[in-house]
């Protein structure tokens, strides 16, 4: 049976007869869950098993956007309650350490539950005057410190046996408005863009996946966001920052796109991304995603592929003495 390259959420805890049938006919290669979707522990191993279980793939990709702080879906009382990424800008010399045993232990919760797929780390670079979306997501204000800090996470949650999605490519940072509400259009030179928003991109350009940014770059583009510019995607992404992973879209139903939704997503793989991405769950919305969607074929295949082949067990680590060394580090920066 053919993969569809298309990435879907569902609507709650457990799936409908309803979904249970489109999904097995659509095939999408992997699922994403929301905090609409997270009861008890075993409730999520539940519903993790049953999405591969229709799709026939034990390493089919299940994402959850768990960063910590105001991003984290999966949280207490189940979970520990984790900090937003600037605490770990904070550290000076230990941050890169203690923001490696945070996403370790983030991968520990949610490998056990069947989450193999973490859409993280944050390598946005906030500037002063820009939308708040971003904000204390981000690991801090100079691109150096993003880096440093995005790969020790990225790091961290490969050691637990998750694969790490960095986004917002080829950043986030200078955006004016919420691409969750509106279109943000960034006014700012190539060459300022590539010295902080696409430094920390290009440092991690190894990583296996990389999330897109719904932003208009003027300077490179002015008609069309990243998600849907073939030339901010062959000239940035894949030119200037060298990334040949796995390119997919932001959530397709954000408003900072237009059109149909067969038409958003028609537009995103004609200018070379990957996999599409829709989140909220509503078949309704879905059709029209999967009406714009391919198989997942020739370099797509090949990166996701390669994606999935980096996956491997967890290494063995002490979790409770884990916890108490991560729990003291935060302290004692507080």
């Amino acid at each position: 049976m053919t993969t569809r390259a298309l990435i879907l959420g569902c609507a709650g805890r457990t799936l409908s007869a309803e979904e249970v049938a489109f999904f097995k006919d659509v095939q999408p290669w992997g699922f994403i869950l929301f905090k609409r979707n997270i009861g008890t522990p075993q409730e999520v191993r539940a519903l993790t098993r049953a999405l591969r279980d229709i799709v026939g793939r034990a390493d089919a990709p299940v994402l959850v956007d768990q960063e910590g702080g105001r991003v984290q879906r999966m949280g207490p009382p189940h979970w520990p309650a984790y900090p937003p990424g600037r605490v770990f800008g904070r550290l000076d010399g230990s941050a890169e350490a203690v923001a490696r045993l945070g996403a370790r232990l983030m991968a520990h919760d949610l490998s056990d539950v069947g989450i193999n797929v973490d859409c993280a780390p944050v390598l946005d670079v906030p500037v002063a005057g820009a939308h708040d979306v971003i904000g204390d997501r981000a690991y801090g204000d100079r691109a150096e410190t993003v880096a440093r800090i995005g790969r020790a996470v990225a790091e961290g949650l490969m050691a637990g046996g998750v694969l790490p999605v960095m986004k917002h490519i080829p950043g986030h940072g200078r955006a004016g408005c919420d691409s969750h509400k509106g279109l943000p259009v960034v006014e700012s030179g190539l060459a300022a863009l590539a010295a902080q928003d696409f430094a920390p991109f290009r440092a991690l350009s190894d990583l296996p996946m990389a999330m897109s940014a719904h932003v208009v770059y003027a300077a490179i583009d002015p008609a069309r966001p990243a998600t849907q510019s073939s030339r901010v995607i062959a000239d940035v992404v894949r030119g200037a920052i060298g990334f040949d992973g796995l390119l997919m879209t932001d959530d397709l139903s954000m408003h900072a796109l237009s059109g149909s939704f067969r038409e958003r997503t028609e537009a995103a793989f004609a200018a070379g991304i990957d996999v599409a991405l829709h989140c909220n769950g509503e078949i309704a919305e879905m059709i029209g995603v999967v009406e714009g969607t391919p198989e997942l074929l020739d370099a797509s295949l090949r990166r996701a592929e390669a994606a999935l082949a980096l996956l491997k067990p967890a290494a063995d680590f002490d979790l409770a003495e884990a916890r108490a060394t991560f729990a003291a580090a935060l302290h004692q920066a507080a």
